[in-house]
């Protein structure tokens, strides 16, 4: 009310606005209560002689505007009444959103922002902290269960949780406290959002201190984040490290000084001056009843009119004293307009303009509409579309500034007309919390989840109330509370802890690596014994025993050996394109050779020995072009498949991720598994055969044992490839391929040593043996 009257003399003493307009005030005391608010409002509209409905009996100054009220409820009356006329009203401190329908309050304007500013401001606080565990106390009435609605719905949108949501029943003189502390007490939320008055959060904490509840973070509405209730030194383990939204501050030159000035005996005419006196010393006037606050009777002492006031009051900055100050200014400002309207140029019909003496309420309203002023501050005050001003708040922080007294210390500003992302801006140094620490507590319904981890929810839980799990194979997280894993790309693969993706190891058989260099060594080394044992053969090939088997067959099955122990040498080293295209191919068609040979040596010892027989027909067929003819059919049919198989199903370099785990398998990918199986298959089938007849003659006499060897040559040929089978489908990555070489070597020298180890022994250490007399059974051993 002083700010009011402050502000009425102040612009009365202005040149620069209004000039010679005087504006005057009436003051009336809602009480609180919507009949004495519609009793007011009603009065003033008549002309302040009493109430008549719809008459205007004042015949002196014109009624611009109603400051005012400070309560929602009563607030919403009044401008249900004053939108029929179109009277400008202007609230400080009515904050409920459903005051900016202007479709339901045409007239209504406040200079304090508006619930909906304020909720979402409260929202995006708490998911600053990265709080998501949050309890909620609110009064009954409009303005906690608007609030509620809003900040639930701006929590949820962002991801925290509601812990649990209770109404301060303000019809219980207790407030239903007791219930209150109980599920404050028992809840894991270390968070508490009231959205309040003062006068009921008091209640409420002290019932809070009775049941020893400590540890919480109150997150305080505007309503109640300034109180001076706040500050009692009995609730300070309580409320200390509170954070709120406050009514923005601002200066007021002169008001303190005005304040300072005011006295019961300079004021004898002030009806308010003596209430006011009564709050400022703590006193009462004589023959008043003592004062009752809370559950306790406090004797005051008694005014006497001849306090000091000094410089008791030197507050610089203001809260709702500067919303009155600003509701004065704008109707100051949309009048001063209004005056200055040149006829021709106005904003009404035909460009006339409005007679300050005797306007119309819905001709000011029209320049309230538009008003636009700078402040002493230096901001600028306007009211949007739906009478709000521009949406600000102070944040502030109760702090310990005496070892005994809290206050509230501004920390920081919500302003929405700030750029994006930069609405909210809070200043945590130096700011203090509930556990007297600088520490920013914690308040979720789970742990954190590391990095490495996601949160999986929790079926009948809140979203809040998750449990970590460690990252699927092959993704990762790098932050807290990652809702999902990321899968690294293909090329790299999750650290242990799952945490960052690394390159993924390559993996081929390389010379480099124990298995490929003792692989390379021994190929190595075997691809010359053939060529030794073919030395040998060329040296000694008029010798019986290389005569006697076949020497030009033994000569290209000895090469075709050579061939074998090389072509494993494909198997090794980085898998090149080239060298998968070529490498299984070139496997086969040696391989088809060597057996094919095997097969021509067994034929002809058959064949050699039947054709000894008197009037044999076979004696034909003993001469070289059989073997030779029987090979090249044999060979020419491997030679086929393998066209068939590079024409049609191309081998190629392939990376393979999926076998092993951070592993890229380099391999050669065989284009058709079954062009490979048909290609072995036809070996497995050569070889078969040839071991057959070598079985069925197995029994020739001993000068003709070629047919044994080649037998047991056989049986270890297939035991090898046979036991090949299994090996290389259950091995992976590199083995696979080392299976196979091994395969390679062991079966070519299971045929070198089967077929010519006799032979080079007895040519070498038995040359007794290697006579023609010897191979043709006619030599007599004695014991």
């Amino acid at each position: 009310m002083r700010a009011l009257i402050f502000a009425v003399e102040e612009i009365n003493a202005d040149s620069e606005i209004l000039p010679n307009i005087t504006l005057g005030y009436q003051v009336y005391d809602t009480c609180f209560t919507l009949r004495k608010a519609a009793e007011g409002t009603l009065s003033v509209l008549s002309g302040g002689k009493g109430i008549t409905p719809n008459y205007h009996c004042l015949k002196e100054a014109p009624l611009a505007g109603i400051i005012g009220d400070s309560w929602t409820t009563t607030s919403i009356l009044m401008a249900q009444i004053l939108g029929l006329y179109r009277y400008p009203q202007i609230s400080y401190f009515a904050t409920n959103p459903i005051l900016s329908e202007r479709n339901l309050f045409p007239s209504f304007f406040r200079t304090i922002p508006s619930d909906e500013f304020q909720m979402r401001g409260l929202a995006q606080l708490i998911s600053h902290f990265g709080w998501t565990w949050v309890g909620f106390l609110v009064t009954d009435n409009d303005y906690g269960q608007y609030g509620l609605q809003m900040v639930k719905q701006e929590l949820i949108n962002g991801g925290a949780c509601v812990a649990f949501s209770e109404n301060i029943l303000t019809g219980k003189p207790n407030r239903n406290a007791p219930h209150l502390a109980h599920i404050v007490k028992k809840s894991t939320a270390k968070v508490v959002v009231m959205i309040t008055a003062d006068i009921d959060f008091v209640i409420v904490i002290e019932e809070m201190l009775r049941q020893n509840v400590t540890g919480i973070t109150w997150i305080a509405s505007e309503a109640m984040s300034t109180s001076n209730l706040l500050s009692n030194k009995d609730i300070k383990s309580i409320v200390l490290g509170t954070i709120g939204f406050a009514i923005h501050r601002g200066k007021m030159p002169k008001f303190a000084e005005y304040l300072n000035s005011l006295s019961p005996s300079k004021n004898l005419n002030d009806a308010f001056i003596g209430e006011y006196w009564e709050q400022i010393f703590f006193c009462k006037w004589p023959n008043e009843e003592n004062l009752n606050i809370g559950t306790e009777n406090i004797i005051m002492k008694a005014c006497t009119g001849m306090e000091n006031l000094g410089n008791l009051l030197t507050e610089e900055y203001h809260r709702v004293s500067l919303k009155v100050y600003t509701a004065v200014y704008a109707l100051a400002w949309a009048l001063h307009s209004l005056q200055n309207c040149a006829p021709g140029n106005g904003s009404f019909q035909h460009g006339n303009c409005a007679n300050i003496s005797s306007f119309q309420p819905w001709q000011l309203l029209h320049y309230i509409n538009n008003v636009r002023f700078k402040a002493q501050d230096g901001s600028q005050v306007f009211f949007d579309a739906r009478g709000n001003p521009p949406p600000i708040y102070d944040i502030v922080n109760w702090c310990a500034r005496d070892k005994d007294i809290l206050e509230p210390v501004t920390v920081g500003s919500y302003d929405l007309n700030a750029p994006d992302g930069e609405a909210l801006n809070i200043d945590t140094v130096g700011m203090i919390w509930n556990t007297n620490d600088t520490q920013v507590p914690v308040s979720k319904c789970s742990p954190s989840c590391t990095p490495g981890s996601r949160k999986v929810i929790v079926p009948g839980k809140p979203l809040c109330c998750y449990e970590c799990t460690r990252c699927p194979q092959g993704q990762i997280s790098n932050q807290t509370d990652a809702a999902e894993c990321q899968p690294c790309s293909w090329d790299t693969w999750p650290n242990l802890q799952r945490t960052k993706c690394l390159p993924r190891t390559t993996e081929f058989l390389s010379y480099e690596t124990p298995l490929g260099f003792g692989l390379t060594a021994i190929a190595t080394f075997s691809s010359l014994v053939p060529l030794i044992i073919l030395g040998v053969f060329m040296y000694y090939k008029e010798t019986p025993i290389v005569r006697a088997n076949n020497y030009s067959l033994s000569c290209l099955l000895l090469l075709s050996l050579f061939l074998c122990f090389l072509c494993s040498l494909g198997f090794i080293g980085y898998p090149q394109a080239e060298m998968c295209l070529l490498r299984q191919v070139a496997f086969g068609m040696v391989f088809a050779l060597c057996i094919s040979c095997v097969l021509a040596k067994t034929i002809t010892v058959v064949i050699a020995f039947n054709a000894t027989k008197p009037g044999s027909r076979l004696r034909q067929w003993t001469g070289v072009k059989v073997p030779y003819f029987l090979i090249s059919c044999c060979a020419l049919i491997q030679f086929f498949i393998c066209v068939i198989w590079l024409i049609f199903f191309q081998p190629f370099h392939e990376l393979d991720i999926d076998t092993k785990p951070g592993i890229i398998i380099v391999n050669c990918n065989e284009g058709s598994p079954t062009a490979f199986w048909c290609m072995l298959g036809y070996l497995g089938l050569l070889a078969t055969i040839s071991f057959i007849i070598a079985f069925l003659a197995r029994r020739l006499p001993d000068s003709f044992n070629e047919a044994k060897l080649i037998t047991f040559s056989m049986l270890a040929f297939l035991s090898v490839w046979l036991s090949f089978i299994p090996a290389y489908l259950s091995a992976q990555g590199m083995y696979t391929v080392a299976m196979e070489v091994f395969a390679i070597l062991s079966s070519s020298w299971a045929l070198m040593v089967c077929i010519f180890l006799s032979k080079c022994f007895i040519i070498l250490f038995r040359p007794n043996l290697n006579s023609r007399e010897n191979l043709m059974g006619k030599v007599r051993h004695y014991r």
